[in-house]
């Protein structure tokens, strides 16, 4: 039984961790290359900065959360 019990933390945490890096990508790395690369120009806020801080905190918090999940493996 334990066999099965720590496969599926270990798909726990890799979907918590696909999800943080979904999250990052998506949140802060495709509009700052959008940016970067002349393809949308709005202007950079402060709180532009602070979406892309917040996303990028929200992606970290998914991966500790997933990290988390594989201490809960058995022996």
């Amino acid at each position: 039984m334990s066999l099965i019990h720590n496969e599926r933390i270990k798909l726990l945490a890799t979907a918590l961790n696909n999800m943080a890096v979904a999250t990052v990508i998506t949140a802060v790395v495709g509009p700052t290359v959008g940016i970067l690369n002349g393809v949308s120009s709005p202007a950079i806020t402060a709180w532009w900065v602070l979406s892309g801080l917040l996303w990028f905190l929200a992606g970290i918090g998914l991966h500790l959360v997933g990290q988390g999940a594989l201490g809960r493996l058995k022996p």
